[in-house]
């Protein structure tokens, strides 16, 4: 079966929700750990509740989109959903955002830190940017000649990457309770560090990271068999599911590492963690887990990527149309699309790139900032939710988008005390305006 785009109907609820949690559970959860607990000035219960309130906010946001997502199934679910509320040209906008800033930058950071723990498996010194490229190329070059193959990546990698953080989840919360550093760890701040203007707000931020990512799903909204149900429920059931792995792991990694060791650890507090618990071969199996976990956010977001171009031409906007929206009649990809998002990864490559090596005189966090842009975005969406849904109860139609509403807010704020916030916004803006030059030109 194959939708009026020419691309083949080819993922179930499985794909689905495996790509909610697979796509989020990644990264974020092993290398921001310590970035929470800092921002939450080494408090421990402070940085849970971090933790807590950035999944509250990923599930309510997920509960209103799959709401929309249950009346409305095209080419591109958010990009879709924007153009019901607001016409043609905020749709445009959005996907181009989407797919020029959002995807790749993630695709970036994600490259990156694949590469930082695989150095840290074989023990390198050398290669980390190169790696980051590869990893970048190769699965690109998956999702171009074998889309189906890379679901099925999808699925197997997810619950691959659910061993380490349940491993870490019951054996850490058990060592803490026998041990006492569980009861340490709540009672005992880390020491020489303060809570900063905003700190829970910006500890929240931090967990944004972690927990993003179940939006990419509705990318392939128009591959999904019965998207208007399957859809929904795959994005309500994974992101709860991901939430309460979140919670599980972050007690787990707090019942074996001090605060202070959590911080001075860094990325490879879950590395020790397992080291500690099952010696140093478990730590190094540890790693490679964490890598397939890493390598299958990756894929996710890769596969978000390589659609991008093509929901645009779908809606005949943008440069170059007929070329991007061409599919392959072989391998039902679009080439020309996942070249284009190559090269969009390969730029915020270079932002990041230039981050660790002083270019732009400050830290322009392009793990988080895009967040943030895109939860400011979503807000508009909620006010337009509110007034088109009357079907709804009071809960669906009220309730729900009110507290999502709030979560956006509240990111937002923590968003806005970011370093280099005005440079990225100036950068965001900049590439929007491009797409508006683009479209000005097809009229």
């Amino acid at each position: 079966m194959e939708n009026s785009g020419g691309i083949p109907k080819r993922y179930g609820y499985w794909t689905a929700s495996a790509m909610v949690v697979g796509i989020v559970i990644g990264s974020g959860v092993f290398f921001k750990a310590d970035n929470v607990l800092s921002a939450a000035g080494g408090s421990l219960p402070k940085a849970l509740l971090a933790w807590l309130i950035g999944g509250m906010i990923m599930v309510v946001t997920a509960y209103v989109f799959s709401r929309i997502a249950s009346q409305i199934e095209k080419v591109n679910g958010m990009v879709d959903y924007f153009e019901a509320a607001y016409g043609e040209k905020a749709a445009y906008l959005v996907a181009w955002f989407i797919t020029v800033i959002y995807y790749p930058a993630l695709v970036a950071v994600l490259a990156w830190v694949s590469a930082n723990y695989t150095l840290a498996l074989m023990g390198w010194t050398q290669g980390l940017w190169l790696l980051a490229l590869a990893y970048i190329i190769l699965f690109f070059i998956l999702n171009v000649l074998s889309p189906a193959l890379a679901g099925r990546w999808q699925v197997s990698s997810t619950v691959i990457k659910l061993i380490p953080l349940a491993l870490i989840g019951v054996f850490g919360i058990i060592h803490g309770v026998v041990s006492g550093q569980t009861l340490e760890s709540f009672t005992r701040t880390a020491k020489g560090l303060s809570v900063q203007g905003g700190g829970l707000a910006m500890a929240t931020l931090s967990t944004a990271f972690a927990y993003e990512g179940w939006i990419i799903a509705t990318s392939i909204n128009a591959e999904i068999r019965d998207a208007k149900r399957t859809l929904p429920k795959a994005l309500v059931t994974g992101t709860i599911t991901v939430m309460l792995i979140y919670m599980l792991y972050y007690l787990g990694l707090s019942g074996v590492l001090s605060n202070d060791a959590i911080l001075e650890a860094g990325d490879q507090a879950p590395v020790l963690v397992i080291s500690r618990i099952f010696g140093s071969v478990g730590g190094s199996l540890l790693t490679v887990f964490v890598i397939i976990s890493c390598l299958g956010t990756l894929n996710g977001l890769i596969m978000g990527t390589s659609r991008g171009m093509y929901s645009i031409a779908a809606r005949d906007r943008g440069p170059a149309r007929g070329f991007f929206g061409k599919i392959n009649s072989r391998t039902g990809s679009a080439v020309n699309s996942s070249i284009a998002g190559f090269l969009f990864s390969l730029f915020w490559l270079m932002i990041w790139y230039g981050n660790f090596h002083g270019w732009w005189g400050g830290f322009m966090d392009v793990s988080e900032l895009p967040i943030v842009f895109l939860y400011s975005i979503y807000l508009s969406l909620y006010l337009w939710y509110v007034r088109h849904f009357r079907e709804f109860n009071v809960f669906q139609r009220y309730i729900a988008p009110s507290l999502a509403g709030i979560g956006s807010l509240y990111i937002l704020y923590g968003g806005l005390m970011k370093e280099m916030v005005g440079p990225f916004i100036l950068l965001a803006l900049a590439i929007l305006g491009a797409a508006l030059f683009f479209d000005r030109k097809r009229n």
